[in-house]
């Protein structure tokens, strides 16, 4: 059985120092993969609702679009670099992040997912949500979420 690990990543140096401390405890995957995701574009943008008109063009939407890919793969690449991965896969995802990354480690048959931890207290995780926790909830695999003031 191939072991996988996803590796995630919003492109922070928090992010960054959180997926070192987590590398650090796991033992080398035979393949693995740096995913970060973008805000899905809400085509109402173009189109409009109702009465109201759309706030852009076709063409300023697909350079939108165009310009979220290019920043993501700049993440994945930095991130790549960094860790010491530069073999790694990389992916973009879209849309919401935990159920992106769910779906996604479900895809890949992962065995371990990593991420870090904002941090957030329980009040605020409560009512802005968690993608961590959401994550470790709903994932097919073994998640690991480490802070990013965790030591090495």
């Amino acid at each position: 059985m191939t072991t996988t690990t996803v590796l995630c990543t919003d492109g922070s140096e928090p992010a960054l120092r959180a997926l070192a401390a987590g590398l650090a405890l796991l033992r080398p995957a035979e393949r693995t993969v740096v995913v970060t995701v973008i805000d899905g574009v809400d085509e109402m943008d173009v189109t409009g609702t109702g009465f109201a008109g759309g706030v852009m063009s076709p063409e300023e939407f697909d350079e939108q679009r165009r310009q979220q890919q290019v920043e993501a793969g700049q993440i994945l690449d930095q991130t790549a670099t960094a860790l010491g991965v530069d073999d790694a896969e990389q992916r973009v995802l879209d849309g919401d992040p935990g159920s992106a990354i769910c779906a996604l480690a479900s895809e890949l048959d992962a065995t371990a997912l990593v991420m870090g931890s904002r941090g957030r207290g329980g009040i605020k995780r409560a009512l802005l949500g968690s993608v961590s926790d959401y994550v470790v909830r709903n994932a097919p695999c073994t998640v690991m979420v480490t802070r990013a003031d965790a030591t090495t």
